[in-house]
């Protein structure tokens, strides 16, 4: 795979809670010339990142109801809304776990098509993906849980949010794939730190990899590794 390639499957990944806006604007700073499909930054990062990256190749996406998922339907939507108004291209929402968890599909695809349906009146040109957080779920519940969000309107499924029980696993990327088909992204994240991880889930059937380390994974590529 070549550089280019590599680069823009890859959210380069800010979610760091001890960190501010001067950290922020610095670590932006440092992407800009990686040709990054996006920067995923936390919230109060977006409007920062929008006219950082303005001009760029790079868009900006963002979290919401992260890491837990539990908030209330409309507040997911609401600020789903106000991210994508401020600058976010794509937003990652965790669906609601417990919902998942009680067998619950119905309301799981209804908490989607809300945050999908406000995400989509902010602009036409943004997407949504949704957080599983895979490490609570069994493989059907994984496979249940894409269906509910593409149902809802999830232009992609994603594995992890990197804060639960562990992180992507190959055999959730090929249960998520063979879930949505073809024509919707598989997100891996958490976890992933090294080329040899990062293409193994792109042969799994990922289309895009959520990491911190997507610097090193491309001087990995770059070197041979």
């Amino acid at each position: 795979m070549d550089a280019q390639t590599m680069a823009a499957m890859i959210d380069q990944t800010f979610l760091k809670p001890t960190e501010g806006d001067a950290a922020g604007r610095a670590w932006i700073a440092a992407q800009l010339d990686a040709g990054f499909a996006t920067l995923c930054v936390m919230p109060s990062l977006v409007p920062i990142a929008a006219a950082m990256l303005e001009g760029t190749c790079t868009k900006v996406c963002t979290v919401v109801a992260f890491p837990l998922g539990y908030a209330l339907t409309a507040s997911k939507a609401d600020e789903a809304r106000r991210l994508v108004e401020v600058g976010a291209h794509e937003v990652d929402m965790v669906l609601n776990i417990g919902a998942v968890l009680q067998g619950d599909y119905d309301g799981v695809q209804e908490d989607v098509a809300a945050v999908a349906e406000a995400v989509a009146d902010a602009s036409d040109a943004a997407l949504l993906k949704v957080i599983l957080e895979t490490g609570y779920l069994t493989p059907a519940q994984i496979e249940a849980a894409s269906v509910a969000a593409v149902a809802g309107g999830a232009a992609f499924v994603k594995t992890s949010t990197g804060f639960g029980p562990r992180g992507a696993s190959i055999d959730d990327v090929r249960l998520m794939r063979a879930a949505v088909g073809p024509g919707i992204g598989v997100k891996a994240a958490g976890g992933i730190r090294d080329l040899v991880t990062a293409l193994a889930m792109i042969d799994a059937g990922a289309t895009r990899i959520g990491t911190s380390a997507g610097r090193e994974i491309m001087a990995a590529l770059a070197a041979g590794a």
